[in-house]
Parts: C-alpha cells; structure tokens; sequence
C-alpha cells in the first residue's frame, strides 16, 4: 500500500469537492482526507466566477422551480449565505442586490401574480411591482427608446436587500481554506492531478493519476462535473446514463444597465434556463446577459481536449438517439437549439440576441451588448437512457460500496453544502465516523 492513504479522497476541486472537504473536516472526526484537482488551482471550470452567473438560487424567482423544490433550494441556498456571513464574506465573496421575476403580457402577468400569492408565505420578504414601481426600481424594464413607456402589461415579484450573488470560485478558495485551518485532521490538496483509474482493492479503492501517482482510500467521493460519469463508466457504473455537455454563453453590456438581477419566466417545454439579466460582481456591476444553450462536443470549455471523453460520455445508442429524437420533434425546443447555435455565429448573433434580451430592457441595442469571450461553462445535462429523458437537476450514482459519483449542473454550486450533507451522512455510515449534526446544523442552517 502506498504512503498516500486516505480515509476520503475526494476528485475535483470545484465547489461541490470543496464543499464535502470542508464539511468533513469541520464536523467528523475523519482523519485523513485528500482533495484531487485536475488543474493547478482550484475552481478553474465551471465554478469560476465568469462561468456562471453568479447567483444564489434560493428558489423565489425562478419560475420553473416548484413549491415544493423552492422549499429545498430555500435550504441548501440559505446554507451558502450561513457560511459566508459565519466567516465575514460578506461583501467580499457574496453581495446584496434586487432581484425579482418579470412577467410581460397579460399571460405572464397573470402567472407571476399568482406565483406570487403561492410562494408568499414560504418568501415573506417577496413584493409584487406594477409597471409603476418598476419604473423606480428598474427604470431599463419600462423606458423605450424614445422615453416612452413600454406598451405591454408588466408586473415582477421581487425582494430588496436579500444575498443574491456569489463569487462561487472565490468560496470554493474559503472553503479549502477552512477546512486546511482545522485541527486533528490531515487534509491534502493535490494539483495537476488528473485522475486517470479508480480500482477496487481488498480495502478501499486505488487511485491513479496520469503522471501514475497512486493514492489509496476507503472511500471515494467524485465531484469531477462530467467526468464523473466518464470515470464511472469506466468502472462499470452508471451505464445506463449518458452526458449531453451544454455550454452557456453569456452577453455583457457596455455600461451600467440594471440595478439588479431580472429573472424572466420559463418556458415548460424548454429544460435550460431562461434569459436573465444579472449585475457582474466581476466586471463593476455591468449586466450579463444570458445564457445561451449549445451543445458542445467535449466535457471542458476553453481548455484542450475532451472530445473522446464527450463520445465515451454520451454512452451513444438507440436510446440516446429517441432522447434526441422526442427533444427536437417539439417545434418550441426544435427553434430554440437552432436560435442558440446562431448565437454564436458573428454578426449575426448579436442581432439574434438583442432582439431577446429587449424583453427584458425594451431600449436594447445591439452598440450595448458584446460578446463575453472566455465567459460560461459547460453543464452535464445528464440522459436517463432506461427511461429515454432528459434528466434534470443533480445526478448521483451512489454504489452503496464506497463510491460515489456527482453530476451537478446549475444550481449545483448553490447546492453544493446541502448536497455534502447528503454526502457525509453516507461516508460516515460507512466508515463508522462520527458527525456532528447538530453543530452543522447550528451553523448552516436557519
């Protein structure tokens, strides 16, 4: 047995890997646990700050998330915002903005008002607006191009002065950050260390990296986004799931635009987010519009590589292809994956966009946007072969012999405390550890 023998090691160094890491070193009695990174830094994917938009999904304005889901989303998402204010992040690492859900035509309208009512008393902090309000809060909602007001029926349920944005590369640093400063507990970062193979041993599992260094564990815990997958596969795991990586890119404005984040409402039949507006934390409070949704063939954007691991990931066959198939044949998704491939062509994309996003900012046009070059990531979309659909939200494989593989697409960062409870509770069970609930629960909880 080598000498890099773990109780935990967990693969990846985005938020949900530093999430577990800093969970089970603050509230176990674990004793050795070790973090693997592909990369030479932590949160380089799709946890960076210009890969996402930056948002607490607490559950309030996104409209495709039902009561039910908004009461779990409201509990993991208050985690994130436990954390950051137990360690003073506060207006470092996370910050305050408006926020709310915009309904524009009389159908919309009529939605959001009774969205609104549903999901009071789970929000009380939540207000409805009328056009009247907006033109104080969001003015760019309201005004024309000739200061005229819009013509349409609007209304927005929204709050002030809630934690709205994190920098979620930045917390995944305070994280490892935290967990390094406890004591009684070896915890080891590694960079540059690309998983290649997890074997099965008499004890535990062997890892091996691709410069063939050789870690040793007794339970394993892989955070890896679609690699996940493709390392399961490779043990034999999880075949009856395959990967559609869907990359999402983003518009930036020229200037200063709004004041908050302005959600639209979703479309049923469209399983990726609806456009937003977001103020960027990174680039002084100028709006990101977006995402688009294009698939990509390869796991990882903007880095090398990864095209043979999209085609071993998307596990491809007869399943995949009536996946596809029930997906386009609607005529709203058919229009919608076509519109988004356009997004990225020059020239033209531009125009496509801005003719969008003038449904939420009316005065719109195409000398206020850019292209964001080097912003968004890329999403495990994953496919439930077995039931021929699309998968939404995280995907886990948990073997029930001490391996576990995540798939976490958007809101994953915002889970990703709530999803390393889940997490702790198996690895503790497992090994005969020791967790101490009622501590987390204290801190990390309301």
């Amino acid at each position: 047995m080598n000498d890099k023998n773990y109780d935990v090691v967990i693969v990846g160094g985005g938020i949900s890997g530093a999430a577990l890491f800093y969970e089970l070193a603050k509230y176990t009695d674990v004793k050795k646990i070790c973090m693997l990174e592909k990369y030479e830094a932590l949160a380089t994917l799709n946890t960076k700050g210009t890969s996402n938009s930056q948002t607490i999904h607490v559950g309030d304005i996104e409209t495709n998330y039902t009561l039910e889901k908004a009461k779990i989303t409201k509990r993991t998402a208050k985690m994130v915002e436990k954390f950051c204010l137990q360690y003073g992040l506060q207006d470092k690492v996370m910050f305050s903005h408006q926020k709310m859900a915009l309904g524009v035509g009389d159908k919309e309208v009529e939605f959001i008002t009774k969205r609104y009512h549903e999901f009071k008393e789970l929000f009380p902090y939540l207000e409805l607006w009328d056009k009247e309000k907006l033109k104080e809060l969001e003015p760019k909602l309201v005004e024309m191009t000739d200061g005229s007001d819009r013509p349409e029926n609007i209304v927005a349920m929204g709050a002030k002065d809630q934690y709205t944005t994190v920098d979620f590369g930045k917390m995944t640093e305070e994280l490892v950050k935290q967990a390094q400063a406890c004591e009684d507990v070896v915890t080891d970062v590694y960079f540059n260390s690309e998983v290649e193979e997890i074997k099965k041993t008499s004890d535990g599992y062997e890892l091996t990296t691709t410069k063939g260094e050789k870690y040793s564990a007794s339970f394993v815990v892989v955070n890896a986004g679609a690699h996940s997958l493709y390392l399961a596969h490779k043990m034999g795991h999880g075949e009856h799931m395959g990967s559609l990586p869907m990359a999402g890119s983003f518009y930036v404005t020229t200037k200063h635009l709004l004041n908050g984040k302005v959600y639209m409402v979703q479309n049923d039949k469209l399983p990726f987010a609806a456009l937003h507006g977001d103020p960027d934390i990174l680039l002084d409070g100028k709006t990101r519009f977006g995402p688009t949704a294009l698939m990509l063939p390869k796991l990882e954007r903007y880095k090398p590589g990864t095209y043979i691991d999209f085609w071993k990931t998307l596990n491809f066959d007869g399943n995949i292809v009536k996946i596809f198939w029930d997906l386009l044949k609607d005529s709203d998704i058919r229009n919608y994956v076509f519109r988004n491939f356009l997004f990225e062509v020059p020239w033209l994309n531009k125009k496509l966009f801005v003719k969008d996003a003038q449904k939420i900012v009316p005065s719109l046009t195409e000398c206020d946007i850019e292209y964001a070059k080097g912003f968004g990531g890329v999403r495990p979309q994953v496919l439930d072969k077995e039931k021929q659909k699309l998968m939404l939200g995280e995907a886990s494989i948990d073997t029930g012999d001490g391996i576990i593989f995540n798939m976490t697409p958007s809101p994953g960062a915002t889970s990703c405390l709530g999803n390393a409870e889940r997490d702790i509770h198996k690895v503790c069970d497992y090994l005969k550890l020791k967790f101490d609930e009622k501590q987390f629960l204290a801190d990390l909880t309301e």
